[in-house]
């Protein structure tokens, strides 16, 4: 696990993913990432496939400096966190 990455998603979803949104893989998972400084669990599973393969697309240390600036900013402002949707986002079935 790195630091910076797509947040590791349950084993059992890989058997639901396209061929594009299996490019998350492509790069070690993270504990916080372009998803979490990007809406957390206010955007829909296809929203967050895509900022994943966006992150993997667009890898580099400068994107990943970006990412932990703005991790700070939205842990502390609670930015992008939906207090009605519960803890879990619902669960993944495939697109």
């Amino acid at each position: 696990m790195s630091l910076v990455g797509p947040r590791p998603l349950l084993h059992r979803y890989m058997a639901h993913y396209s061929a594009r949104q299996n490019r998350r893989h492509e790069c070690r998972p993270g504990i916080t990432g372009w998803v979490a400084v990007n809406g957390r669990n206010t955007g829909s599973w296809a929203e967050r496939f895509e900022q994943d393969v966006f992150y993997v697309e667009n890898l580099g240390w400068v994107l990943d400096l970006q990412i932990l600036l703005k991790t700070v900013l939205t842990v502390v402002s609670r930015e992008g966190v939906d207090p009605g949707f519960a803890d879990q986002m619902p669960e993944f079935g495939g697109t």
